[in-house]
Parts: C-alpha cells; structure tokens; sequence
C-alpha cells in the first residue's frame, strides 16, 4: 500500500512540474556573475540562459465567486539555478519538498467555486512561502528526519537572491489578486489549500482534515462545524499545526490587515494521492465552504412595507 502510494505521490509531482513549466508567471533572475552557493550543497552558479522562474501561476483570475485559493506548497520542482540542494531523488519527491496532492485539491475547490488560485511553482525546500524572510524554517537546513545539504550554511547574500526572486514575486502577485477585489468592493474568502503526512516522527496521526485560523476564528470556526456534520472526516481546529507553529505567515501578511475571512485547510495527505481522490475531496469540501459562508453572513434586512 505504502508503495502504492509512494508511486502516485511521484506521479502527482512530475505533472506538477510539467503545468508550472507550460503556464507560469515568470521572475527574473540576476546576472550569471552572481553565485548561487557551492557545488557541494547541490547549487551551483546560473547561467545566462536562465532566465526565469516559474515562481507562481494564476489560475482563473476571473472568477467571480466569493473565495481566493492560495496553495503556497503546490510543487516540488527544483529549478536548474538551485539544483537539488544535495538532495536524492527521494527525498525531493516527498512531503519536506512540497504538500502532495495539494494543488489537485486546489484546483478541485477553484473549478467548484468559480475562485481564482494563486499557486507556487517551486519547492518550499528552496524558499517556503508560508515563513517570513528571516524564518530559519523560510529555508530550512533540516526537515523531519533529513538534513538539507544545500541551506545547511547560506549566508545573507543568498537569502536575499531567493528572497527576491521567490518570496517577494509571489506575495506580490497574491497581494495584486487581493487589492483587485477589494478595490472592486468584492472581498475575499480566503482558503490556503495543505496536506500533511499521515506519520510524523514515527507517530500515526488520526486526523484527517485541519482547520486552521490567524488571528480571527470565525469563517474557521463555522469550516470546522460544516465539515464535522457532512464529511465524515475526523476534523479538528487547529490540528496538526496552529498559528503558534508559524504556519500562518500567508495569512498574517496579506489577510489579516484586512480584516478578511479566512481558513488554512490542512488534509492529511493519503486521502488524495491520486487525480481521482483530489477531485473528490474538492467535491466533498466545497459544498462545506459554501455553507460556512452562508452560516457567517449577515442576515438580510428585510425592507418595511405598508
């Protein structure tokens, strides 16, 4: 079974790569001069003819429902001007490189609920976009049980060049999509899209869908309720990680300001290894988003008569 699913998360991760290549918004990178840390690590110097990154794709930008779909874990592509980081093929396909079956997820909630998708299109190993620029977890020079070679002793000089070239295009694009539907008086529902590993650490986790919050825990709240009554998953809030762990830096940066409703959905991982089961579980948890909204909105006020 292990090895079952082992071989659909190396599947999910090629077609991954392969969609960011064909559709992306690309970043440009700096001069060839400029390197990128040593051969040992797995980096290497650029080359001029590496000029872009495919840092984030846009999908349905024209949605016109009520949600924005944000997947900051979506790939675990490791583009030529980082190579592997010192890593084996292994390590790079499993879940410390990205969240498997994350983005098909994503994808599923965006078609269901007509909500555009910001979604990222490298490793969370070269930069994660959920950790704030000087987070040692923004480049992590360890995950659960491996070390990461390549992040192990970069200097400042280096976390600024993926700072620039990953953080800020991405938050920058996502912040763009924001501020467009606040200025058209259509604000946001936001939902970032995570999986984790069913065992962590040697320990089986009986979760199967986080619900997760910043600062404001009502849209969460009334996620967590819809879910619990009509999916049958063992749903919990806060689990397995909480704002405490660091994990909402995408929310605390681009949503909380606004004041703006909000849930960070984590799916325990097994559950959508494959095309099949990711499009079920968007079917399963978009009925569960829209009826959260619905239970938070302001009743209608009825207009006097006579």
């Amino acid at each position: 079974m292990e090895s079952e699913q082992r071989q659909r998360i190396d599947a999910l991760g090629k077609d991954c790569n392969r969609n960011f290549i064909q559709e992306n918004i690309l970043t440009e990178t700096r001069s060839s001069e400029e390197p990128s840390g040593n051969e040992s690590g797995g980096r290497r110097t650029m080359t001029a003819t590496e000029a872009a990154l495919p840092v984030v794709s846009i999908e349905n930008r024209d949605g016109r429902g009520p949600f924005l779909i944000v997947c900051e874990h979506a790939s675990n592509h490791f583009p030529a001007a980082f190579g592997t980081l010192g890593l084996s093929a292994e390590a790079r396909s499993a879940h410390i490189a990205w969240d498997p079956g994350a983005l098909g997820l994503a994808r599923g909630l965006s078609r269901a609920l007509d909500a555009p998708l910001v979604a990222a299109g490298i490793s969370r190993l070269i930069y994660d976009l959920n950790r704030p620029p000087h987070s040692a977890g923004a480049m992590a020079a360890e995950s659960e049980i491996y070390d990461i070679p390549g992040n192990a002793a970069i200097g400042p000089a280096e976390r600024l060049r993926r700072t620039e070239q990953i953080y800020l295009p991405f938050h920058g694009a996502l912040h763009a999509e924001i501020a467009r539907r606040l200025a058209a008086g259509h604000p946001p529902v936001v939902v970032t899209v995570h999986s984790f590993a069913p065992v962590y650490f040697g320990k089986r986790r009986d979760v199967k869908l986080g619900v997760i919050h910043d600062g404001d825990p009502t849209f969460a709240n009334a996620v967590l309720a819809e879910a619990s009554a009509r999916t049958g998953l063992v749903c919990r809030l806060n689990e397995p990680y909480s704002a405490a762990d660091g994990v909402t830096h995408t929310l605390r940066l681009q949503v909380s300001p606004y004041g703006l409703h909000h849930v960070m959905l984590e799916v325990r991982n097994d559950l959508i290894a494959g095309a099949d089961a990711e499009e079920a579980m968007a079917a399963s948890l978009a009925p569960v988003l829209k009826a959260a909204l619905a239970a938070i909105a302001p009743p209608v006020k009825q207009k006097a008569t006579g």
